[in-house]
């Protein structure tokens, strides 16, 4: 099962369009950096890792253009341009380390034409999808070193190929232990419906047994057993092992406490952000009310009922049993233990 979230065609890059999947498949095609803040803002493409592989093909879209005679004058066209993707989302940490890393390297070349910069710099982006598939593939593998046999999986949200470069770190655990899994339950992920419109397409595609549930149902499933363990993706993390994912993640992590399940995070060294101490400092997005008011084109609620729709929940370090990287298994995740492992 191969899925090209993001690939690079014609001078531009491709990005499945997941606002309309399941039902039909199509690439949105990039060609300025506009095209990309967009897409990334809009949830065109979405999941921390794509989000990140994503922007750095932006940054480069930004500047092929460039007149600049001079690395100065070029430097200060890619700042902007940074700057303008940078603010497309504010929660995944892998958008702000793949732009970061474009900086580095610009920077790292400053004595080169301007002309073969920019090439360098699109070589970079194709590495940082290069390197995201074999890092997915590597947390699959640790990961699923976890899972014991017979198990049955929950996750939420969509950490698949979808999210990623085209393998997924929560759903990457999932399909490589895949012989070890009797059934994957999958929240459906109010508002947007991530795990039911994406995860729930990936497993099909996978030929995995699944099982779809409202966000609600979880905690009766973990009563009656039937949950093995829970393993989700993180959008950012912080020093002390804190996590940011999709709204609802929490919820899973208190329940999974209570009923003595297994609850792990799945994710890449690009989604920690040593910078800050905790949960508390991670940034969260609040989306527009008409996510929550509807669902595809139809009204659920009043048009004027006032929404809360933050995108995103923390989830504390002590209730995480493991954070799953490519590194290797970070189990009851603290400062010491993630400063150990970057």
């Amino acid at each position: 099962m191969k899925i090209e979230t993001i690939r690079w065609k014609n001078n531009r890059a491709e990005l499945i369009d997941q606002r309309l999947l399941p039902a039909r498949i199509r690439y949105a095609k990039c060609a300025t950096a506009k095209d990309m803040h967009d897409a990334i803002k809009r949830m065109i493409v979405r999941g921390a890792p794509a989000i990140g592989i994503a922007a750095a093909y932006g940054a480069y879209l930004g500047i092929r253009k460039s007149r600049a005679s001079s690395y100065r004058k070029f430097r200060k066209e890619l700042s902007g341009v940074v700057k303008y993707l940078a603010a497309s989302r504010p929660t995944a940490s892998n958008l702000f380390w793949a732009l970061e890393r474009i900086e580095h390297t610009a920077e790292k070349n400053k004595s080169v034409p301007v002309g073969e910069l920019k090439k360098i710099i699109l070589d970079e982006a194709h590495s940082i999808l290069s390197e995201d598939i074999e890092m997915c593939h590597a947390i699959g593998g640790h990961g699923a070193r976890l899972i014991k046999k017979g198990s049955r999986v929950l996750t939420h949200c969509n950490a698949g190929a979808l999210a990623t470069g085209g393998y997924g770190t929560a759903v990457g655990v999932i399909f490589s232990a895949r012989k070890k899994i009797k059934r994957v339950y999958v929240d459906e992920t109010r508002p947007v419906l991530q795990g039911a419109r994406l995860t729930a397409w990936e497993l099909s595609r996978a030929k995995m047994p699944f099982t779809v549930i409202c966000d609600s149902m979880a905690a009766s499933l973990m009563q009656k057993g039937k949950i093995s363990a829970v393993v989700v993706g993180a959008d950012r993390i912080a020093a002390n092992g804190d996590a940011a994912n999709k709204i609802g993640t929490y919820n899973l992590a208190v329940l999974a406490s209570y009923h003595e399940v297994p609850f792990y995070i799945a994710a890449p060294f690009s989604t920690f952000d040593l910078s800050i101490n905790s949960g508390r400092e991670i940034p969260i997005e609040e989306r527009p009310p008409e996510e929550v008011r509807k669902i595809g084109k139809e009204y659920i609620t009043l048009r004027d009922a006032d929404i809360y729709n933050p995108a995103f929940d923390v989830t504390p370090a002590k209730l995480i049993m493991a954070i799953i990287t490519e590194r290797g298994v970070i189990r009851r995740p603290g400062k010491r233990g993630i400063t150990e492992y970057s």
